[in-house]
């Protein structure tokens, strides 16, 4: 069934590639329904992720499923369940869980299964993954405007993967992760065109305060990201910060075009939904 090859770049209906690396590293492409997710086996976490939406066909299916190693990637390359024993790390989801489980019952309930799989997973402070304002808010918001307009969106979600990055059981904690919503609007002629909204989250200050790592400053002048608190930024750097190919979704921003490259100035702050340029 074609809902089972993993993210479709055609879903939308204008070409959307899922964001790759730009800067040479070997990933591995892990397909699940209505999903994919790039694996980074050096880091052990994904470098991106992607999932079509199809706001007229979610299911509302209960939590089902349990933490797995992923069977396709030796053990070795994922952050297991090692990392997560005894501290106050989350297993976030990278691709939620509610995102894609829409169409044929029985593709839906193998996409909530999926996505539990530790590839799918990034180690995330307690307060930050559990946080209203934060993953949840955001994540809420964009489900709630695909079901609520019975439309389809594409959703990329990945974690900055820096060297500096503080170590921990064998693996370096992300402190910051990004999003990136995809989807069409009518621009006459019966023609589409596409949309994008870029998103920043700093966990950096929700680790500190269970021990682990330091502050990472972004370029000369950082902003000062709370723990609270989510950006809407340029997806233009969010690319420069990941280093992943952003492609189409650069051009299609709806946040002000922002003249050079990591412009912290240029981050909008984020409080409610209603604050989100689209």
């Amino acid at each position: 069934m074609t809902e089972t090859t993993g993210y479709d770049a055609a879903f939308l209906g204008v070409p959307v590639a899922l964001p790759r690396p730009s800067d040479g590293r070997a990933v591995v492409e892990l397909p699940s329904p209505h999903f994919t997710v790039l694996l980074d086996p050096e880091r052990r976490l994904a470098a991106s992720t992607g999932v079509n939406i199809d706001g007229a066909a979610l299911l509302d299916l209960g939590r089902a499923g349990a933490w797995h190693l992923d069977e396709r990637v030796p053990a070795s390359a994922q952050a297991g369940p090692e990392v997560y024993t005894r501290n106050d790390l989350d297993r976030g989801h990278l691709v939620r869980r509610r995102d894609p489980v829409w169409g044929d019952r029985a593709v839906a309930a193998a996409a909530n299964e999926a996505t539990f799989a530790y590839t799918n997973a990034a180690p995330q402070a307690a307060p930050f993954n559990q946080g209203p304002t934060l993953w949840v808010g955001l994540e809420d918001h964009v489900l709630a405007y695909a079901r609520a307009h019975a439309h389809r969106v594409s959703v990329f979600t990945g974690p900055v993967l820096e060297p500096d990055d503080p170590p921990y059981r064998g693996i370096r904690i992300p402190r910051r992760f990004w999003k990136i919503a995809a989807w069409t609007a009518d621009a006459g002629a019966g023609s589409r065109e596409l949309r994008a909204a870029g998103f920043l989250l700093d966990q950096t200050p929700a680790l500190e305060s269970i021990g682990i790592g330091g502050r990472a400053g972004i370029g000369d002048e950082p902003p000062p990201i709370e723990p609270y608190l989510t950006y809407q930024v340029p997806v233009t750097e969010i690319g420069a910060l990941a280093h992943l190919d952003v492609g189409h979704l650069a051009a299609a921003d709806r946040l002000s075009p922002v003249t050079g490259a990591r412009r912290p100035a240029a981050w909008r702050l984020l409080t409610r939904p209603e604050h989100i340029e689209l």
